[in-house]
Protein backbone atom coordinates (compact mmCIF):
# COMPACT_ATOMS: atom_id res chain seq x y z
CA UNK A 1 0.00 0.00 0.00
CA UNK A 2 1.23 3.49 -0.77
CA UNK A 3 -0.28 6.75 0.42
CA UNK A 4 1.05 8.63 -2.57
CA UNK A 5 0.21 8.91 -6.23
CA UNK A 6 2.87 7.39 -8.50
CA UNK A 7 4.83 10.60 -8.39
CA UNK A 8 6.61 10.37 -11.74
CA UNK A 9 4.69 7.63 -13.53
CA UNK A 10 2.48 9.54 -15.94
CA UNK A 11 3.18 13.27 -15.80
CA UNK A 12 6.72 13.67 -14.43
CA UNK A 13 6.92 17.36 -15.26
CA UNK A 14 3.66 18.22 -13.50
CA UNK A 15 4.24 20.65 -10.57
CA UNK A 16 4.04 19.01 -7.14
CA UNK A 17 5.39 21.49 -4.57
CA UNK A 18 5.85 25.25 -4.55
CA UNK A 19 7.27 26.97 -1.49
CA UNK A 20 8.19 30.42 -2.73
CA UNK A 21 11.28 29.99 -4.91
CA UNK A 22 11.51 26.27 -4.05
CA UNK A 23 9.66 24.29 -6.70
CA UNK A 24 9.60 20.57 -7.41
CA UNK A 25 7.86 18.59 -10.11
CA UNK A 26 6.49 15.15 -9.30
CA UNK A 27 9.58 13.57 -10.86
CA UNK A 28 11.93 15.80 -8.86
CA UNK A 29 10.04 15.07 -5.66
CA UNK A 30 10.19 11.34 -6.35
CA UNK A 31 13.93 11.59 -6.94
CA UNK A 32 14.72 13.65 -3.83
CA UNK A 33 12.46 11.54 -1.59
CA UNK A 34 13.76 8.29 -3.07
CA UNK A 35 17.38 9.24 -2.40
CA UNK A 36 16.59 10.32 1.15
CA UNK A 37 14.50 7.20 1.66
CA UNK A 38 17.53 5.11 0.83
CA UNK A 39 19.49 6.86 3.59
CA UNK A 40 16.87 6.27 6.30
CA UNK A 41 15.59 2.85 5.24
CA UNK A 42 15.67 0.36 8.09
CA UNK A 43 15.45 2.99 10.84
CA UNK A 44 12.80 2.52 13.51
CA UNK A 45 11.49 6.11 13.50
CA UNK A 46 12.69 9.50 12.31
CA UNK A 47 11.96 12.97 13.65
CA UNK A 48 11.27 15.71 11.10
CA UNK A 49 12.14 19.33 11.89
CA UNK A 50 8.88 20.58 10.42
CA UNK A 51 9.59 24.06 9.10
CA UNK A 52 7.20 25.49 6.46
CA UNK A 53 9.55 24.53 3.61
CA UNK A 54 9.75 22.06 0.76
CA UNK A 55 12.34 20.10 2.76
CA UNK A 56 9.73 19.11 5.31
CA UNK A 57 7.52 17.74 2.55
CA UNK A 58 10.44 15.83 1.01
CA UNK A 59 11.40 14.41 4.42
CA UNK A 60 7.90 13.13 5.17
CA UNK A 61 7.46 11.68 1.68
CA UNK A 62 10.84 9.95 2.01
CA UNK A 63 9.80 8.41 5.32
CA UNK A 64 6.53 7.16 3.81
CA UNK A 65 8.35 5.63 0.83
CA UNK A 66 10.84 3.94 3.16
CA UNK A 67 8.13 2.64 5.50
CA UNK A 68 9.64 4.54 8.44
CA UNK A 69 7.24 6.35 10.83
CA UNK A 70 7.84 10.12 10.87
CA UNK A 71 7.52 12.27 14.01
CA UNK A 72 6.92 15.91 12.99
CA UNK A 73 8.49 18.38 15.43
CA UNK A 74 7.12 21.88 15.94
CA UNK A 75 10.14 24.21 15.63
CA UNK A 76 8.62 26.40 18.35
CA UNK A 77 8.36 23.57 20.88
CA UNK A 78 9.90 24.41 24.24
CA UNK A 79 12.84 22.60 25.77
CA UNK A 80 10.84 20.48 28.22
CA UNK A 81 8.20 19.41 25.70
CA UNK A 82 10.82 18.58 23.08
CA UNK A 83 12.67 16.40 25.58
CA UNK A 84 9.42 14.58 26.37
CA UNK A 85 8.63 13.93 22.70
CA UNK A 86 12.14 12.67 21.94
CA UNK A 87 12.19 10.45 25.02
CA UNK A 88 8.77 9.04 24.24
CA UNK A 89 9.20 8.43 20.51
CA UNK A 90 12.93 7.53 20.54
CA UNK A 91 13.71 8.47 16.91
CA UNK A 92 16.89 7.16 15.30
CA UNK A 93 17.64 10.44 13.53
CA UNK A 94 16.31 13.92 12.86
CA UNK A 95 15.69 15.08 9.28
CA UNK A 96 16.28 18.79 8.73
CA UNK A 97 17.28 21.28 6.10
CA UNK A 98 21.04 21.91 5.85
CA UNK A 99 20.53 25.54 6.92
CA UNK A 100 18.30 24.75 9.91
CA UNK A 101 19.74 25.62 13.32
CA UNK A 102 18.53 22.91 15.69
CA UNK A 103 18.13 23.36 19.44
CA UNK A 104 20.52 21.81 21.94
CA UNK A 105 17.92 19.19 22.82
CA UNK A 106 18.51 17.54 19.43
CA UNK A 107 22.30 17.59 19.63
CA UNK A 108 22.60 13.93 20.64
CA UNK A 109 20.45 12.72 17.75
CA UNK A 110 22.10 11.85 14.41
CA UNK A 111 21.21 14.45 11.80
CA UNK A 112 20.30 13.70 8.19
CA UNK A 113 20.24 16.73 5.91
CA UNK A 114 17.34 16.95 3.46
CA UNK A 115 18.36 17.98 -0.06
CA UNK A 116 15.93 19.05 -2.76
CA UNK A 117 18.23 17.96 -5.58
CA UNK A 118 18.67 14.33 -4.63
CA UNK A 119 21.98 12.82 -5.75
CA UNK A 120 22.77 9.14 -5.58
CA UNK A 121 20.65 6.03 -5.93
CA UNK A 122 16.92 6.46 -5.37
CA UNK A 123 15.34 3.42 -3.78
CA UNK A 124 11.89 2.19 -4.80
CA UNK A 125 9.03 2.46 -2.33
CA UNK A 126 9.12 -0.26 0.31
CA UNK A 127 6.09 -2.57 0.69
CA UNK A 128 4.12 -1.22 3.63
CA UNK A 129 1.61 -2.88 5.95
CA UNK A 130 -1.50 -0.64 5.88
CA UNK A 131 -1.79 -0.96 9.66
CA UNK A 132 1.77 0.18 10.33
CA UNK A 133 2.25 3.75 11.55
CA UNK A 134 2.89 6.38 8.90
CA UNK A 135 3.08 9.32 11.32
CA UNK A 136 3.33 9.85 15.07
CA UNK A 137 1.79 13.26 15.73
CA UNK A 138 1.88 14.67 19.25
CA UNK A 139 -1.20 16.27 20.73
CA UNK A 140 -1.13 19.73 22.27
CA UNK A 141 -0.86 18.39 25.82
CA UNK A 142 -3.64 20.53 27.32
CA UNK A 143 -4.35 17.86 29.96
CA UNK A 144 -0.80 16.64 30.63
CA UNK A 145 2.30 15.83 28.59
CA UNK A 146 1.64 15.49 24.86
CA UNK A 147 0.63 12.02 23.70
CA UNK A 148 1.97 10.48 20.50
CA UNK A 149 -0.94 9.64 18.19
CA UNK A 150 -0.20 6.64 15.96
CA UNK A 151 -1.65 7.33 12.51
CA UNK A 152 -1.50 4.30 10.23
CA UNK A 153 -1.17 4.30 6.46
CA UNK A 154 -4.72 2.94 6.42
CA UNK A 155 -6.14 5.82 8.48
CA UNK A 156 -4.45 8.55 6.45
CA UNK A 157 -5.48 7.01 3.14
CA UNK A 158 -9.08 6.47 4.24
CA UNK A 159 -9.47 10.04 5.47
CA UNK A 160 -7.94 11.63 2.37
CA UNK A 161 -10.02 9.47 0.05
CA UNK A 162 -13.22 10.35 1.93
CA UNK A 163 -12.40 14.06 1.56
CA UNK A 164 -11.64 13.59 -2.11
CA UNK A 165 -15.10 12.12 -2.58
CA UNK A 166 -16.82 14.85 -0.58
CA UNK A 167 -14.94 17.70 -2.26
CA UNK A 168 -14.50 16.21 -5.78
CA UNK A 169 -10.75 16.64 -5.24
CA UNK A 170 -8.69 15.65 -8.29
CA UNK A 171 -5.22 15.90 -9.79
CA UNK A 172 -6.28 19.10 -11.51
CA UNK A 173 -6.65 20.96 -8.20
CA UNK A 174 -3.97 23.37 -6.99
CA UNK A 175 -4.10 23.81 -3.22
CA UNK A 176 -2.98 27.06 -1.58
CA UNK A 177 -2.30 27.27 2.16
CA UNK A 178 0.03 28.59 4.85
CA UNK A 179 -0.62 26.07 7.63
CA UNK A 180 2.03 24.65 9.97
CA UNK A 181 3.46 21.32 8.83
CA UNK A 182 3.68 19.64 12.23
CA UNK A 183 -0.09 19.23 12.50
CA UNK A 184 -2.55 17.00 10.61
CA UNK A 185 -4.32 19.98 9.02
CA UNK A 186 -1.27 21.37 7.27
CA UNK A 187 0.72 18.16 6.79
CA UNK A 188 -1.81 15.40 6.15
CA UNK A 189 -4.55 17.40 4.41
CA UNK A 190 -2.34 20.18 3.07
CA UNK A 191 0.66 18.20 1.76
CA UNK A 192 -0.24 14.51 1.53
CA UNK A 193 -3.74 15.31 0.26
CA UNK A 194 -2.59 16.93 -3.00
CA UNK A 195 0.20 14.39 -3.45
CA UNK A 196 -2.20 11.47 -3.05
CA UNK A 197 -4.35 12.94 -5.80
CA UNK A 198 -1.36 13.66 -8.05
CA UNK A 199 -1.95 17.41 -7.86
CA UNK A 200 -0.04 20.45 -6.64
CA UNK A 201 0.35 22.31 -3.36
CA UNK A 202 1.55 25.90 -3.03
CA UNK A 203 2.61 26.83 0.48
CA UNK A 204 2.97 30.51 1.30
CA UNK A 205 5.61 29.97 4.00
CA UNK A 206 3.86 32.54 6.16
CA UNK A 207 0.26 33.63 5.79
CA UNK A 208 -0.52 36.90 4.08
CA UNK A 209 -3.68 38.13 2.42
CA UNK A 210 -1.59 39.30 -0.54
CA UNK A 211 -0.03 35.86 -0.89
CA UNK A 212 -3.43 34.17 -0.91
CA UNK A 213 -4.70 36.54 -3.61
CA UNK A 214 -1.56 36.10 -5.72
CA UNK A 215 -1.63 32.30 -5.74
CA UNK A 216 -5.37 32.05 -6.33
CA UNK A 217 -5.10 34.45 -9.25
CA UNK A 218 -2.24 32.32 -10.61
CA UNK A 219 -4.24 29.13 -10.93
CA UNK A 220 -4.97 28.07 -7.36
CA UNK A 221 -8.28 26.23 -7.09
CA UNK A 222 -8.50 25.45 -3.37
CA UNK A 223 -7.65 27.37 -0.19
CA UNK A 224 -7.21 25.77 3.23
CA UNK A 225 -7.09 27.99 6.31
CA UNK A 226 -8.04 28.49 9.93
CA UNK A 227 -10.49 31.09 11.27
CA UNK A 228 -7.77 33.61 12.09
CA UNK A 229 -6.70 33.61 8.43
CA UNK A 230 -10.25 33.90 7.12
CA UNK A 231 -10.96 36.72 9.58
CA UNK A 232 -8.03 38.68 8.17
CA UNK A 233 -9.26 37.96 4.67
CA UNK A 234 -12.76 39.15 5.61
CA UNK A 235 -11.35 42.34 7.13
CA UNK A 236 -9.45 43.09 3.89
CA UNK A 237 -12.28 42.37 1.46
CA UNK A 238 -14.05 45.72 1.82
CA UNK A 239 -11.12 47.60 0.32
CA UNK A 240 -9.56 44.96 -1.96
CA UNK A 241 -11.51 44.13 -5.11
CA UNK A 242 -8.65 42.01 -6.46
CA UNK A 243 -8.81 39.81 -3.36
CA UNK A 244 -12.55 39.35 -3.75
CA UNK A 245 -12.09 38.37 -7.40
CA UNK A 246 -9.33 35.91 -6.53
CA UNK A 247 -11.48 34.19 -3.90
CA UNK A 248 -14.46 34.15 -6.24
CA UNK A 249 -12.33 32.29 -8.79
CA UNK A 250 -11.40 29.49 -6.38
CA UNK A 251 -13.30 26.22 -6.57
CA UNK A 252 -13.21 25.51 -2.84
CA UNK A 253 -12.53 27.51 0.34
CA UNK A 254 -12.09 25.33 3.44
CA UNK A 255 -11.77 26.36 7.09
CA UNK A 256 -10.89 24.06 9.96
CA UNK A 257 -9.18 23.54 13.34
CA UNK A 258 -11.74 25.81 15.04
CA UNK A 259 -15.19 27.23 14.31
CA UNK A 260 -15.37 30.07 11.78
CA UNK A 261 -17.54 32.87 13.19
CA UNK A 262 -20.82 33.41 11.38
CA UNK A 263 -20.00 37.08 10.78
CA UNK A 264 -16.87 36.16 8.79
CA UNK A 265 -18.83 33.54 6.83
CA UNK A 266 -21.34 36.19 5.84
CA UNK A 267 -18.80 38.86 4.91
CA UNK A 268 -16.83 36.48 2.65
CA UNK A 269 -19.97 35.13 0.98
CA UNK A 270 -21.35 38.62 0.37
CA UNK A 271 -18.12 39.87 -1.21
CA UNK A 272 -17.19 36.79 -3.27
CA UNK A 273 -20.27 34.67 -3.80
CA UNK A 274 -18.29 31.77 -2.31
CA UNK A 275 -19.29 29.90 0.83
CA UNK A 276 -16.49 28.76 3.13
CA UNK A 277 -16.77 25.01 3.73
CA UNK A 278 -16.17 23.81 7.30
CA UNK A 279 -15.09 20.31 8.24
CA UNK A 280 -14.47 18.58 11.55
CA UNK A 281 -11.58 16.43 12.60
CA UNK A 282 -8.89 15.95 15.22
CA UNK A 283 -5.49 14.33 15.47
CA UNK A 284 -6.83 10.98 16.68
CA UNK A 285 -9.58 10.72 14.06
CA UNK A 286 -8.31 12.77 11.14
CA UNK A 287 -11.46 13.93 9.31
CA UNK A 288 -14.94 13.00 10.51
CA UNK A 289 -17.44 15.31 8.77
CA UNK A 290 -17.60 18.01 6.13
CA UNK A 291 -20.06 20.37 4.57
CA UNK A 292 -20.49 19.46 0.91
CA UNK A 293 -19.58 22.22 -1.57
CA UNK A 294 -22.39 23.67 -3.60
CA UNK A 295 -25.06 23.21 -0.96
CA UNK A 296 -27.07 25.92 0.71
CA UNK A 297 -24.87 28.06 3.00
CA UNK A 298 -25.25 27.02 6.64
CA UNK A 299 -22.65 28.80 8.77
CA UNK A 300 -21.97 27.04 12.06
CA UNK A 301 -22.36 23.48 10.83
CA UNK A 302 -19.55 21.07 9.98
CA UNK A 303 -21.78 18.89 7.83
CA UNK A 304 -22.66 15.19 7.83
CA UNK A 305 -20.21 12.32 8.42
CA UNK A 306 -17.78 11.47 5.63
CA UNK A 307 -17.98 8.17 3.77
CA UNK A 308 -16.97 5.30 6.05
CA UNK A 309 -17.34 7.31 9.27
CA UNK A 310 -19.98 6.38 11.84
CA UNK A 311 -20.90 9.19 14.24
CA UNK A 312 -23.18 9.35 17.25
CA UNK A 313 -23.95 11.69 20.16
CA UNK A 314 -23.94 10.28 23.67
CA UNK A 315 -25.49 11.69 26.84
CA UNK A 316 -23.67 11.77 30.17
CA UNK A 317 -25.32 8.51 31.24
CA UNK A 318 -23.94 6.75 28.16
CA UNK A 319 -27.23 6.61 26.28
CA UNK A 320 -27.36 7.62 22.62
CA UNK A 321 -28.90 10.99 21.77
CA UNK A 322 -31.44 10.26 19.05
CA UNK A 323 -32.91 13.76 18.62
CA UNK A 324 -32.18 15.61 15.36
CA UNK A 325 -33.56 18.87 16.70
CA UNK A 326 -30.53 21.15 16.65
CA UNK A 327 -30.85 21.61 20.42
CA UNK A 328 -30.12 18.37 22.31
CA UNK A 329 -26.45 18.28 23.26
CA UNK A 330 -24.28 15.16 23.42
CA UNK A 331 -20.64 14.12 23.22
CA UNK A 332 -19.45 13.19 19.74
CA UNK A 333 -18.22 9.62 19.34
CA UNK A 334 -16.91 8.21 16.07
CA UNK A 335 -15.67 4.97 14.56
CA UNK A 336 -14.32 4.02 11.16
CA UNK A 337 -11.15 3.39 9.16
CA UNK A 338 -9.99 6.98 9.80
CA UNK A 339 -9.25 6.33 13.49
CA UNK A 340 -5.78 6.25 14.99
CA UNK A 341 -4.22 2.99 16.19
CA UNK A 342 -3.58 4.18 19.75
CA UNK A 343 -1.32 6.41 21.82
CA UNK A 344 2.37 5.52 21.71
CA UNK A 345 3.46 3.80 24.93
CA UNK A 346 0.10 4.64 26.56
CA UNK A 347 -2.16 1.54 26.54
CA UNK A 348 -4.21 2.79 29.49
CA UNK A 349 -4.85 6.17 27.86
CA UNK A 350 -5.79 4.39 24.64
CA UNK A 351 -8.30 2.18 26.46
CA UNK A 352 -9.82 5.17 28.27
CA UNK A 353 -10.30 6.99 24.96
CA UNK A 354 -12.73 4.37 23.66
CA UNK A 355 -16.28 3.34 24.48
CA UNK A 356 -16.16 -0.11 22.95
CA UNK A 357 -15.08 0.59 19.37
CA UNK A 358 -16.32 4.19 19.53
CA UNK A 359 -13.71 6.93 20.10
CA UNK A 360 -14.71 9.56 22.66
CA UNK A 361 -13.82 12.87 21.02
CA UNK A 362 -14.53 15.08 24.03
CA UNK A 363 -16.40 17.44 21.69
CA UNK A 364 -20.04 18.28 22.28
CA UNK A 365 -22.51 18.92 19.49
CA UNK A 366 -26.09 18.88 18.33
CA UNK A 367 -27.46 17.30 15.14
CA UNK A 368 -29.74 19.02 12.69
CA UNK A 369 -32.78 17.48 11.01
CA UNK A 370 -30.69 16.33 8.03
CA UNK A 371 -28.06 14.69 10.24
CA UNK A 372 -25.56 17.53 9.93
CA UNK A 373 -23.40 18.19 12.97
CA UNK A 374 -23.12 21.54 14.74
CA UNK A 375 -20.32 21.66 17.30
CA UNK A 376 -20.91 23.66 20.46
CA UNK A 377 -17.52 23.19 22.13
CA UNK A 378 -15.35 20.88 24.19
CA UNK A 379 -16.94 18.81 26.91
CA UNK A 380 -14.27 19.83 29.41
CA UNK A 381 -14.40 23.59 28.80
CA UNK A 382 -17.43 24.45 26.66
CA UNK A 383 -20.37 22.49 28.07
CA UNK A 384 -22.00 24.77 30.62
CA UNK A 385 -24.71 23.50 32.98
CA UNK A 386 -26.69 26.52 34.07
CA UNK A 387 -30.13 26.60 35.68
CA UNK A 388 -30.86 23.03 34.64
CA UNK A 389 -29.88 23.59 31.00
CA UNK A 390 -26.96 22.14 29.06
CA UNK A 391 -25.55 25.02 27.02
CA UNK A 392 -22.77 24.95 24.43
CA UNK A 393 -20.34 27.86 24.56
CA UNK A 394 -19.93 27.95 20.78
CA UNK A 395 -23.38 29.24 19.91
CA UNK A 396 -23.08 32.03 22.48
CA UNK A 397 -19.70 33.01 21.05
CA UNK A 398 -21.21 33.25 17.58
CA UNK A 399 -24.06 35.38 18.92
CA UNK A 400 -21.60 37.75 20.60
CA UNK A 401 -19.56 38.02 17.40
CA UNK A 402 -22.71 39.14 15.63
CA UNK A 403 -22.69 42.32 17.76
CA UNK A 404 -20.99 45.18 15.87
CA UNK A 405 -18.99 46.20 18.92
CA UNK A 406 -17.32 42.79 19.42
CA UNK A 407 -14.09 41.83 17.67
CA UNK A 408 -13.36 38.53 19.49
CA UNK A 409 -15.30 36.50 22.03
CA UNK A 410 -14.91 33.40 24.18
CA UNK A 411 -17.41 31.92 26.60
CA UNK A 412 -16.78 29.82 29.70
CA UNK A 413 -18.69 28.70 32.76
CA UNK A 414 -17.81 29.27 36.39
CA UNK A 415 -19.40 28.08 39.64
CA UNK A 416 -22.56 29.86 40.74
CA UNK A 417 -24.41 29.07 44.02
CA UNK A 418 -27.81 29.52 42.40
CA UNK A 419 -27.41 28.40 38.78
CA UNK A 420 -24.75 25.74 39.25
CA UNK A 421 -22.67 27.52 36.63
CA UNK A 422 -22.99 31.04 35.28
CA UNK A 423 -22.10 31.99 31.73
CA UNK A 424 -19.05 34.25 31.45
CA UNK A 425 -18.24 36.14 28.24
CA UNK A 426 -14.67 37.21 27.49
CA UNK A 427 -14.86 40.01 24.95
CA UNK A 428 -12.31 41.89 22.87
CA UNK A 429 -14.17 45.06 21.83
CA UNK A 430 -13.67 46.73 18.48
CA UNK A 431 -13.23 50.05 20.28
CA UNK A 432 -11.28 49.56 23.49
CA UNK A 433 -12.20 53.06 24.62
CA UNK A 434 -15.95 52.46 24.27
CA UNK A 435 -16.73 48.77 24.75
CA UNK A 436 -20.38 47.67 24.53
CA UNK A 437 -22.05 47.58 27.94
CA UNK A 438 -22.49 44.28 29.76
CA UNK A 439 -26.28 44.58 29.79
CA UNK A 440 -26.32 45.38 26.08
CA UNK A 441 -24.38 42.22 25.25
CA UNK A 442 -26.56 40.09 27.53
CA UNK A 443 -29.72 41.40 25.86
CA UNK A 444 -28.19 40.88 22.43
CA UNK A 445 -27.52 37.18 23.15
CA UNK A 446 -30.91 36.65 24.79
CA UNK A 447 -32.63 38.14 21.75
CA UNK A 448 -30.77 35.91 19.29
CA UNK A 449 -30.81 32.67 21.29
CA UNK A 450 -32.79 32.40 24.53
CA UNK A 451 -32.79 34.22 27.90
CA UNK A 452 -31.11 31.35 29.75
CA UNK A 453 -28.15 31.55 27.33
CA UNK A 454 -27.29 35.18 28.06
CA UNK A 455 -23.93 35.88 29.75
CA UNK A 456 -24.22 36.78 33.41
CA UNK A 457 -20.70 38.27 33.51
CA UNK A 458 -18.71 40.06 30.80
CA UNK A 459 -14.94 40.53 31.07
CA UNK A 460 -13.04 42.68 28.60
CA UNK A 461 -9.60 41.80 27.20
CA UNK A 462 -7.17 43.28 24.68
CA UNK A 463 -6.77 39.87 22.96
CA UNK A 464 -7.71 36.24 23.48
CA UNK A 465 -4.92 33.72 24.06
CA UNK A 466 -4.58 31.42 21.03
CA UNK A 467 -2.36 28.55 19.89
CA UNK A 468 -0.57 28.22 16.54
CA UNK A 469 -3.74 26.97 14.84
CA UNK A 470 -5.83 29.91 16.02
CA UNK A 471 -7.76 28.03 18.71
CA UNK A 472 -8.62 30.01 21.81
CA UNK A 473 -6.81 28.65 24.88
CA UNK A 474 -9.56 28.98 27.44
CA UNK A 475 -7.46 27.55 30.24
CA UNK A 476 -5.07 30.46 29.71
CA UNK A 477 -7.77 33.08 30.34
CA UNK A 478 -7.09 35.10 33.48
CA UNK A 479 -8.81 33.90 36.63
CA UNK A 480 -11.45 36.53 37.24
CA UNK A 481 -13.39 34.74 39.96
Amino acid sequence: MTLLHELDATTPDRPALRFGAERLTHAQLARAAGVLGGRIGGMGRVAVWATPTARTAVAVVAALLAGVPAVPLNPRTGERELAHILGDSAPDAVLAGPEDVLPAGLAALPRVDVELAGTGAAVPAAPVDPESPALIVYTSGTTGPPKGVLLSHRAVAASLDALAEAWSWTADDVLVHALPLFHVHGLVLGILGPLRRGGEVRHLGAFSVAGVARELRDGGTMLFGVPTMYHRIAEALDEDEDLAAALAGARLLVSGSAALPVHDHERIAAATGRTVVERYGMTETLMNTSVRPGGEPRPGTVGPPLAGVDLRLVDEDGSAVEELDGETVGEVQVRGPNLFSGYLNRPEATAEAFDGDWFRTGDVAVREADGGVRLVGRKATDLIKSGGYKIGAGEIENALLDHPGVREAAVTGEPDPDLGERIVAWVVPRDGEKPPAEAELADHVAGLLAPHKRPRVVRYLHALPRNDMGKVLKKALPDGR
